[in-house]
């Protein structure tokens, strides 16, 4: 049976005796993408510990795995934690799962704040999942940095800064009157004209890149436009990681 990129990564990393494994945050574990994040990167045993940020106490189902209850809806209240490694993904919950629904999950808008806080934790690496809305990031931003917000963060002086640019499923549409249903029926044309290459990507794929890029990134800024998710989604998912962070 072939194997993947992570069992490729896990079967070539010799653990160097005495080696202190890196601790692990994340902010957003929910939705599906949360999920498969969660999944792969506690999976891999490649981190001492892991803590999942949460608003009220539940139990964890995964070995190696804790739950830290943040004090407010806002991280710059928050007290410095300690981990070397941190992730923040914007994957709303799933409400019909009680987990997710106990889960702290960040706003777009407070991406500095957020990140501040791992900064002041001793986050070295930090790697965010962007969704990313089809056709509407202007070709140039797609592969740098897109906002004040991004460019605060690379500020931070963060070792590693991974941006992932995944690209979302479009929203449910909202039911309303004749001409309401005409207006969404003439924009809706408009997600024919986006490339193969902006639709969304599974979630397990897009997981499965950031724990590679998590393994193999050299210190430095990378950014995954949506179109390298996609392409790393549709082949030899190593190789195009490899080529992205030049490692």
């Amino acid at each position: 049976m072939r194997s993947g990129p992570i069992q490729v990564l896990c079967a070539t990393r010799r653990p160097v005796e005495g080696e202190r494994k890196p601790t692990l945050v994340i902010a957003g574990a929910t939705g599906a993408l949360g999920n498969e994040v969660l999944r792969r990167l506690v999976g891999l045993k490649g981190f001492e510990s892991t803590q999942v940020l949460a608003r009220e106490p539940v139990r964890a189902g995964l070995r190696g795995l804790a739950l830290s209850v943040v004090a407010s809806d806002s991280p710059a209240r928050w007290l410095p934690a300690r981990a070397d490694v941190g992730v923040i993904l914007f994957d709303p919950p799933r409400l019909f799962y009680q987990r997710e629904r106990a889960l702290w999950t960040p706003r777009p808008e407070q991406l500095p704040e957020l990140a501040h806080w791992m900064r002041r934790s001793g986050v070295a690496t930090l790697a965010i999942v962007l969704p990313h809305a089809q056709g509407r990031l202007p070709e140039a931003l797609k592969r740098g940095l897109a906002s004040l917000d991004e460019q605060a963060v690379a500020a931070l002086g963060f070792e590693r800064l991974l941006l992932i640019r995944s690209a979302q499923k479009p929203g449910a549409a909202v039911v309303g009157g004749a001409l309401s249903r005409v207006a969404h029926w003439m924009l809706s044309i408009g997600r024919f004209m986006v490339s193969s290459s902006e639709q969304p990507v599974r979630a397990a794929k897009v997981a499965e890149l950031l724990a590679v890029a998590l393994q193999l990134a050299p210190p430095g800024i990378h950014i995954a436009a949506p179109e390298l998710v996609w392409r790393a989604a549709q082949g030899d998912l190593l190789a195009t990681a490899r080529q992205w962070l030049r490692a």
